[in-house]
């Protein structure tokens, strides 16, 4: 089950080709994306998405992003979608650079996609999650900014690579670290712990992405008297942590239970208080 229309509105086949052979995307992974999580007709956090979208886009020096027509090609999906027998949704857009031999003009779609199983189990049931060293210090956006540390490009090969080899040694989510041990985030998650009713994250500029659904769960916790904090994080306080999460726009608020095969306290409770505190942002 998908559904795909291209940037103008227009519904395609999903099963039929979409992309020139020579599509940047295709070639070099030259492109940016967005997932946002949908229920019963109602994005989450659309806003933060479609901005994130247009820094993203702009990091890569790539046209502008239109910012109507996303909206426009994203109501279209939700509005084909088959909301009676699937009641959650990941919207996917896609902004490529466009064909190679192409005009110059750059690619843009929408894809629905439904929420697999496994994605509903880890929200359940939490994870196991390994650190991985990604290999760079926390100031390397700044001093190789070509990188493209705070952008969210369709390269993602190493994050893939990085999922497969946690899943190799038992585990279903990474959490990456920088070379001095600073925690980094996930390969599609942001990571967030609680200490003495605080959430803390990872400042992004020590090279990671912004996170949207981190963002909503902030807003939310100082709503309702929790502080919160954007600062350095170190591999021990992971598992010195009242909870550990891995957020994301699909997967939500994820527990991870066990860290480098160690399991960690039961959280349960705070676990449920805080999910509770993201659930009520979309009551």
């Amino acid at each position: 089950m998908r559904v795909v229309a291209q940037l103008d509105g227009t519904l395609v086949d999903p099963e039929a080709p979409l992309l020139r052979p020579d599509d940047y995307s295709v070639q070099r992974g030259d492109g940016v994306f967005e997932t946002i999580f949908v229920v019963n007709r109602r994005t989450r956090e659309l806003g933060p998405h479609l901005a994130r979208l247009a820094r993203s886009a702009q990091l890569l020096g790539m046209p502008p992003v239109d910012i109507p027509a996303w909206e426009r090609v994203g109501q279209v999906v939700i509005d084909a979608w088959p909301w009676d027998t699937h009641p959650e949704m990941g919207l996917k857009l896609i902004y490529t650079r466009g064909a190679e031999y192409g005009d110059g003009s750059p690619t843009g779609f929408a894809m629905g996609i439904p929420i697999p199983d496994s994605t509903i189990d880890k929200r359940r049931n939490g994870v196991a999650a390994l650190t991985l060293d990604r290999g760079y210090g926390t100031d390397l956006t700044e001093r190789a900014p070509w990188l493209l540390l705070g952008a969210k490009t369709l390269s993602y090969a190493v994050n893939m690579a990085a999922t497969r080899y946690a899943q190799e040694h038992g585990a279903e989510e990474v959490i990456f670290t920088a070379s001095d041990g600073t925690v980094l985030e996930g390969p599609t998650s942001t990571v967030v712990i609680a200490k003495d009713r605080t959430l803390v994250t990872t400042p992004p500029p020590l090279g990671i992405l912004e996170g949207t659904t981190q963002a909503a769960l902030f807003r939310a916790a100082e709503a309702a008297g929790w502080k919160t904090k954007v600062e350095p994080i170190t591999v021990p306080e992971l598992s010195e942590a009242d909870g550990l999460w891995c957020v994301s726009s699909v997967r939500l608020i994820t527990r991870v239970h066990t860290l480098n095969g160690e399991p960690l306290r039961d959280f349960s409770d705070l676990h449920k208080e805080v999910t509770s505190l993201y659930e009520a942002v979309y009551a």
